[in-house]
């Protein structure tokens, strides 16, 4: 396994880690621990890891679309950045795809990010009720970008394997930032479920209130 798909297992269960304590701190499975840690301070570390990993995912997506349009007006010898020399020089239209579809996955990873970032910067977790519009809403985001990286992965990797049956030299999923498409599809599917559990959870909280 590379070390992007490694990457992209940290971020699925990370995504999933706030979630999850989210939910559990409702149950207080925190009373169960010996390690008892203050909710505030586990925030603030999440907070400082997501700006973080945002700021660096930033960083990448900057460094595709200077290095694309770089090498288009300035040095097509900037093909090299990417490792896509082979293709620019097989055809130019098509390295300029390649790139999109690597734009694209870098550019949905960091808004992935900023939108965890401006989550918990808001301070929209409401502890009193775990079901909330702003949770539901939160988790579909994350469900749609993770799906949306997914796809758009497994799409760049199709069309590698196209180009290497052309006969032209391509990098690895992992230089091209298009690996773990499986991985990212899996947490997709699985924040889909939770979603749609805070979704039910949503409707008889409403049901409760009205009740009362």
């Amino acid at each position: 396994m590379g070390i992007k798909n490694i990457f992209c297992l940290i971020i699925y269960f990370y995504c999933l880690s706030i979630i999850i304590y989210y939910f559990c701190f409702q149950i207080k499975i925190k009373q169960c621990m010996e390690i008892k840690v203050e909710t505030k301070q586990i925030l603030k570390v999440l907070h400082v890891i997501s700006w973080i990993i945002f700021v660096g995912l930033c960083i990448e997506a900057g460094s595709f679309i200077y290095n694309a349009i770089s090498t288009y007006f300035m040095n097509p010898r900037n093909a090299s950045y990417f490792q896509l020399s082979n293709l620019y020089e097989y055809d130019s239209g098509y390295f300029y795809i390649e790139i999109l579809l690597m734009t694209i996955v870098g550019v949905l990873k960091a808004i992935l990010f900023y939108i965890i970032v401006k989550f918990l910067q808001d301070k929209k977790l409401n502890f009193t009720q775990p079901f909330t519009i702003d949770m539901k809403r939160f988790i579909f985001k994350l469900t749609y970008l993770a799906l949306g990286i997914g796809l758009f992965c497994a799409w760049g990797a199709k069309y590698r394997e196209w180009f290497i049956q052309q006969g032209v030299k391509m990098p690895d999923l992992q230089t091209l930032n298009m690996g773990g498409a499986d991985v990212w599809l899996f947490m997709g599917v699985t924040l889909f479920i939770i979603a749609q559990i805070f979704k039910k959870g949503i409707e008889i909280q409403s049901e409760n209130e009205l009740t009362v």
